[in-house]
Parts: structure tokens; C-alpha cells; sequence
């Protein structure tokens, strides 16, 4: 990819493997939304940016080109060779995974705000994306730190101290529901040191999980969301209820089969490039309309 600075935007020019849509429309961020054109607008690491795509340029608006290599560059995992990924997902001769990656190709794990991630998987807990992303943004707009943006007011995450500083009813207002105290306890533990989140990048994917399961609100399925999504472990296979009758679907006949069968066959067939199959899997599947 080549990358070009012109009038304060960032343009990304010969960029393979990534579609705006496929990125933020595949279940693993909330706070993306389209703007219009086939853009899309959100925030990420207390920043918001307008990104749009023509062919195979991407097109950062007003922002810097600090920003973009301190931020957007490793949040979107541009320097990621995809085509590689894909040509080992489907070296099997794996005709489910090839027209998954058919389908949802231009997809890329983005590296998100661990954080973030933690109470955002959190409060998706039993929750449809549209009422996950309405929690989140109130919970931005109600605690997060307020910043303009191409004229409009954009929020950023509020850290854990300024969560843990709350009480319960002042957060009732974000309509968390039981989630609630799930995001306090968290927010205390990380606030008072008791949960070190730093130490997760240094240890392996199951002691990652681990740790995670320590907290409150955090199950299997929500410590490999975390894992995947913000500590980009692509050994990670989150299974909840969707993904299972995917899988069910697509390998094993349609057929029920519990939760670890299925984890250990998705650790067979694709590895330590799980986390990855899971994405295409479950957005392909929602072509199919399977789980719905």
C-alpha cells in the first residue's frame, strides 16, 4: 500500500483485502456508523474519523498523519497481509470457509481499545447490536470527554476511574440493565490495580482468558471476544449461541453438538487463524440468513 497526505486527509492507495462495510458491519465494533457515500464515521482511542473508500483507496478525512500511523494504521490492521490469511483458510479445499471469504473478503480484524472492548462485550452480553451500540453511546455521551469533529460533537470512552467514581443510579441512566453492575465492578477492579490490564499483552491466549474470567460479566465467549478483538489473538473462537448453529449448519450436518466439540474442531480445521474464520463465518451466515 502507498500512502499519500493531500489537504489533511490520509489516502491509502493500493490497499487489498478491506471493505468498509465487511470491516464495521461484521459484529466486532459498535461505535462505527455509515455516513453517507459508503463511508463510515466513529471513534476510537478518544479520536473520530470519516473514512471512505474508492476501489482500492481508502481515505482518511481531516485527520493527521500522526494520527494515522499512531492510530488508524494499527486499528485497522492495514499492514496485515490478508491475502495470505485467506489462501491458508482455504488450503483444505474447505468449500464452506471459501464462500464465506467470498462473501465477507474485505473483512480485517480491527486492533480496538482493550479497555473499550472489556465493557463493550460486556454489556453485548444477551444483546442485539443495535441496543449494544445505543448503551455504548450513552455511555460516551453521558461520561466520555467531548471533542468536535467536522463541526459535530463526538465522545470519547470514559476510563475506568471516571466509571468506578459512579454510582449505580447515576449509571442506570445508559439502560444497561443488569450489565450495570457487571461495568462497575470491572471499572473498580481495573481503577484500583486489582485488575492489571497491561499484563494481558504479555501472556498467551489462554492464560489471557484466564485472567479476563476473573471479572464480573465475563464469560467463555466474552473473554474470546476480548482476546480477538482488542489483543488480536486470532487463536480465539468465540462460540455463543449464533456461531454454534453456524458451525452446526455448516459442518456438522446440522446437527447439535455442544460447545467444546465444536471449539476443538474449529482449533483443528483453522488453527491459530480461528478468530478469523470465526468473522467470515458469521458474516456469511447472515446471507444465509442461518441463526436467525
Amino acid at each position: 500500500m502507498k500512502v499519500c497526505i493531500e489537504n489533511n486527509n490520509v489516502l491509502i492507495e493500493n490497499i487489498t483485502d478491506f471493505t468498509l462495510s465487511d470491516t464495521f458491519d461484521c459484529g466486532q465494533c459498535f461505535r462505527f456508523n455509515p455516513a453517507g457515500n459508503g463511508g463510515y464515521i466513529g471513534t476510537a482511542y478518544g479520536k473520530t474519523v470519516r473514512i471512505t473508500q474508492s476501489s482500492n483507496t481508502l481515505t482518511l478525512h481531516n485527520t493527521s498523519e500522526d494520527d494515522f500511523k499512531n492510530i488508524w494504521c494499527g486499528f485497522l490492521d492495514l499492514d496485515r497481509d490478508y491475502g495470505k490469511i485467506k489462501e491458508s483458510l482455504t488450503k483444505s479445499n474447505d468449500k464452506v470457509m471459501d464462500s464465506a471469504i467470498t462473501y465477507g473478503g474485505g473483512i480485517r480484524i480491527l486492533k480496538q481499545d482493550l479497555w473499550e472492548t472489556i465493557v463493550s462485550f460486556i454489556i453485548s452480553a444477551s444483546n442485539n447490536i443495535p441496543r449494544i451500540k445505543k448503551i455504548i453511546e450513552s455511555l460516551c455521551s453521558n461520561f466520555g470527554i467531548a471533542h468536535i469533529y467536522e463541526g459535530q460533537t463526538y465522545y470519547s470512552f470514559p476510563d475506568a476511574k471516571t466509571i468506578a467514581a459512579l454510582q449505580p443510579e447515576e449509571l442506570d441512566i445508559i439502560k444497561a440493565g443488569f450489565r450495570t453492575k457487571y461495568i462497575l465492578s470491572t471499572a473498580k477492579a481495573v481503577a484500583n490495580g486489582e485488575f492489571e490490564l497491561d499484563s494481558l499483552y504479555e501472556m498467551n491466549t489462554p492464560d489471557a482468558k484466564r485472567e479476563l474470567l476473573k471479572l464480573n460479566g465475563v464469560g467463555n465467549k466474552v473473554a474470546d471476544c476480548i482476546t480477538l478483538f482488542a489483543l488480536n489473538r486470532f487463536d480465539s473462537f468465540p462460540v455463543d449461541v449464533w456461531i454454534k448453529r453456524i458451525m452446526e449448519y455448516c459442518y456438522f450436518g446440522n446437527k447439535p453438538q455442544q460447545i467444546p466439540i465444536i471449539t476443538q474442531f474449529a482449533n483443528d480445521r483453522f488453527g491459530d487463524l480461528g478468530g478469523i474464520a470465526q468473522q467470515y463465518l458469521f458474516y456469511y451466515a447472515r446471507s444465509l440468513k442461518i441463526g436467525t
